[in-house]
């Protein structure tokens, strides 16, 4: 999706910002730094003046900077997507304040669309704070996970350590587990009617 909208990027005046959130960089992943993330993505070069001069004063700029340099930038522009991956990953105490600051982008922006995936047990906090949503359930296809688990063990360093009854049992044991995956697309043209 992502290829595709970049793709559409090319050809005319359109924003486009992607983050994957990485439960591992957990530290790093503040809602500032993603909000200023989003907004590297959408203010394009030359870099506008007031943008440039904020980070040039020697403070770093805060959520509320970030989120007023984020509506200016969007402003200019006929359509943005902000697609965010791996929303469940999102350290929880951030996670409110993120879907806030999403939530207000996409009403002062009729035109922002918002793309989130995650597992199904934020829906609840999506549904919360944007109030319509389409969801598109969607679960891996069994024979893509054998051929990556199999190719995974294949690369394993010590393959004398796992006899044939392992390889099957791990085989099982990962089909059995597969969950399936949240997918939330927000059509925010039609979003917000007030």
């Amino acid at each position: 999706m992502i290829d595709k909208l970049c793709d559409q990027k090319m050809e005319g005046d359109l924003g486009v910002a992607s983050l994957y959130i990485d439960y591992n960089l957990q530290r790093e992943q503040s809602v500032t730094n993603l909000m200023g993330a989003i907004l590297k993505q959408l203010v394009g070069r030359p870099i506008p003046r007031d943008i440039r001069k904020a980070f040039h004063e020697g403070r770093v700029p805060q959520l509320e900077d970030l989120m007023r340099m984020l509506r200016i930038t969007i402003a200019k522009l006929p359509k943005v997507y902000i697609c965010i991956d791996a929303l469940d990953e999102c350290p929880p105490k951030e996670l409110p304040k993120l879907l806030e600051s999403l939530r207000d982008i996409v009403r002062e922006s009729p035109t922002t669309k918002i793309f989130l995936t995650g597992r199904p047990h934020i829906g609840e906090a999506i549904y919360r704070n944007f109030t319509r949503v389409v969801v598109v359930p969607i679960s891996p296809k069994e024979d893509d996970i054998k051929d990556y688990v199999v190719m995974r063990l294949d690369r394993d360093d010590r393959p004398e350590a796992m006899d044939d009854s392992l390889r099957a049992e791990i085989m099982r044991s990962i089909l059995e587990t597969m969950s399936n995956v949240y997918v939330g697309a927000s059509p925010l043209s039609r979003m917000y009617t007030h």
